[in-house]
């Protein structure tokens, strides 16, 4: 076994506090939501991050 995987594996059986897992399920299910409507509006997803690379690029140009 890797060393990667023995520290992922460490952190996965670690207890995580209250605190973190009530931040992270309301990210988890937003992730989750995220994809089940990009599966079912694959234009409409692909627009949104069309424009959102757009705009990033224009507002982050080197120039």
């Amino acid at each position: 076994m890797s060393r990667s995987h023995s520290t992922a594996r460490r952190f996965e059986n670690r207890p995580s506090s209250s605190g973190e897992r009530a931040v992270q399920q309301p990210l988890d299910d937003f992730v989750a939501y995220l994809r089940k409507y990009a599966r079912q509006e694959p234009e409409v997803a692909a627009c949104v991050c069309l424009g959102v690379g757009f705009i990033l690029g224009w507002k982050l140009k080197p120039w």
